[in-house]
């Protein structure tokens, strides 16, 4: 038997940091958006082991990789003695701030319990997903979501009114940001390390009942400060991008990918040009429908 599924990204409309826990991690509420912008995984059963092999031939493909770890520790759980074979094809940045590889986890756990028959239950898959990163258990289901903890609560919330007919357009500059780099680098920011509880309520509250430029405002993420602070460059991308229609222009994650909101498809085409022009045509880049 063989299974094929799409990985899907996201992007944080809103990350804000509340300080660091005792155990090393940092107390955080997000607004976690998915974007129809997959990578494939492809699976099938094999006598023994995992095995995983990959298009993009700059990402490991043992032990290291998390969608590897994923389907050790599904297996291990399931009690299957079993194997099974991997291939990633990747279509989403790395170190992009977009959740790729956390997705790639997700669906990995997702789709070897489909292809084994539905073994484990949904708990059990969030159980794992939440020893393999803050991002992962967000991405075993499909809706917005407000993610509180480290990032692993995950809350989904209905689509967003404000949002509709919307387009992203995402900007990859062609480099990455390590997130470990970003949060230790956080301590020089102590207003982005400590911040006001009850931002992302009250962003969600805006998308659910006001219109986008009303929510516009709220928009937030605390790991801009260092980002933006050593790339300068990501700064001017949003401040372009507004000035050509955006209602919205952010940093996701821990970057480097700018995702600007637009009211519709053919204003982020033309923001797209204008943006190609002024900065060259190196950057990445994608436009969603949201």
């Amino acid at each position: 038997m063989t299974l094929e599924k799409p990985s899907p990204c996201k992007v944080n409309l809103l990350l804000n940091i509340l300080g660091k826990r005792p155990d090393g991690f940092h107390a955080l509420e997000t607004v976690f958006h998915p974007v129809n912008l997959c990578d494939q995984i492809h699976f099938a059963r094999a006598a023994a082991g995992v095995t995983l092999t990959c298009s993009e031939p700059s990402l490991p493909t043992d032990a290291t990789n998390l969608v590897h770890r994923a389907a050790v520790q599904f297996l291990e759980a399931a009690k299957i003695t079993a194997g099974v074979r991997l291939h990633l094809e990747k279509k989403i940045p790395l170190a992009a701030g977009l959740g790729g590889g956390s997705g790639n986890a997700a669906t990995t756990l997702l789709g070897l319990n489909e292809l084994f028959g539905q073994p484990l239950t949904l708990e059990q898959l969030h159980a794992i997903a939440a020893t393999l990163g803050s991002d992962v258990n967000f991405f075993l289901q499909s809706q917005p979501a407000l993610a509180t903890g480290r990032g692993e609560i995950i809350q989904p919330v209905a689509d967003f009114p404000a949002l509709r007919g919307c387009s992203f357009l995402l900007i990859h500059p062609g480099f990455g940001i390590s997130t470990p780099w970003a949060y230790r680098e956080l301590a020089r920011f102590p207003a982005a390390l400590n911040g006001r509880p009850g931002r992302a309520q009250k962003l969600i509250a805006l998308l659910q009942t006001a219109p986008l430029a009303a929510a516009a405002r709220e928009f937030y993420n605390s790991l801009e400060a260092p980002a933006l602070d050593k790339y300068p460059v990501l700064a001017l991308y949003q401040e372009f991008l507004r000035a050509h229609g955006a209602a919205v222009a952010l940093m996701s994650g821990s970057g480097s990918t700018t995702f600007a909101i637009f009211p519709a498809q053919t204003a982020a085409e033309t923001a797209v040009e204008k943006f190609k022009a002024k900065f060259g045509a190196t950057c990445w880049t994608a436009i969603v429908p949201v």
